[in-house]
């Protein structure tokens, strides 16, 4: 679970704690309560202490027991907030990833500049069909979930039409290791490789690689989406992360430019991506 998480649960927790103690009928204690909303003792210390996540419906029980119902609309909003920002894989890909790009897809189309780092593969909007075939076949496998490949593979290609449209701008960095990643047979990797170097000069897109030799100022972590200056969305092996708060899109902006610093561009680029394609053959 993410530090910001835990530290958002242990903040509603202490909100519970004090609703509990500044009641109209005075302080409840915590066994008050529970016989008052008819739950087991443990339950109230794992919800104030910030060890279980509380449900819509304990919020408002809460609120109406300790004699404050006003406040459910703001212990709501705080779970509402904090809830937002994580989303596992296990639950979002429960109906497989048809859904999760359509998600994705509706976010793009509301964008109108978009900076991405990918570090370990070809970013989604400049897939291919098959590499993308191959990608959601390992996730489907590693996550055990539904395996509805082909239709996420036509949801993906749907949101690459974003690219053709005018006053869209993709800025897009990759790490040159991306490019030698073997999570598909070399004759895919090789088509794949030779449509990165297609979309270098088109309007929309701005490709940037960053050399394996070139000299890093951060670690090249882990890969991110920055919408517009509204959202960010992050992911790790367990889930995403959309991030919607100033601060954390500064930092993620600031990321961006930082490792832009060690990237080349347009003919350059080019040539990073020509070299490893040689050494694919074919």
């Amino acid at each position: 679970m993410s530090t910001d998480y835990q530290q958002a649960r242990e903040a509603l927790g202490a909100r519970l704690r004090e609703l509990r103690a500044s009641g109209p009928d005075g302080r409840l204690t915590g066994t008050a309560l529970a016989q008052r909303l008819g739950w087991p003792r443990s339950k109230v210390s794992k919800l104030e202490t910030g060890r279980q996540t509380a449900t819509p419906e304990d919020l408002r029980a809460w609120a109406e027991a300790t004699r404050q119902p006003e406040a459910y609309d703001e212990l709501e909003n705080r779970l509402r907030g904090f809830e937002s920002h994580i989303r596992s894989w296990r639950s979002q890909l429960a109906a497989g990833h048809r859904p999760v790009q359509e998600n994705w897809n509706a976010e793009v189309a509301h964008s109108t500049v978009i900076h991405a780092w990918e570090e370990a593969v070809v970013p989604g909007m400049l897939q291919t069909a098959d590499y993308a075939r191959h990608v959601f076949t390992r996730y489907a496998e590693l996550q055990n979930s539904v395996r509805d490949t082909e239709a996420a593979v036509r949801a993906r290609i749907r949101h690459q039409d974003w690219l053709y449209e005018p006053g869209r701008k993709l800025r897009v960095l990759v790490w040159e290791a991306a490019l030698h990643a073997r999570l598909c047979p070399p004759s895919v990797l090789a088509a794949q490789l030779d449509r990165l170097t297609g979309v270098i000069g088109m309007d929309t897109v701005e490709l940037g690689v960053v050399p394996l030799g070139a000299p890093l100022k951060i670690p090249a972590a882990n890969g991110f989406w920055v919408l517009d200056e509204r959202l960010v969305v992050t992911e790790d092996w367990h889930a995403e992360l959309w991030l919607d708060d100033a601060d954390s899109i500064a930092l993620y902006s600031r990321i961006w430019r930082t490792l832009s610093e060690s990237a080349v561009f347009g003919n350059d680029a080019q040539g990073v991506i020509t070299r490893v394609r040689r050494t694919l053959g074919g």
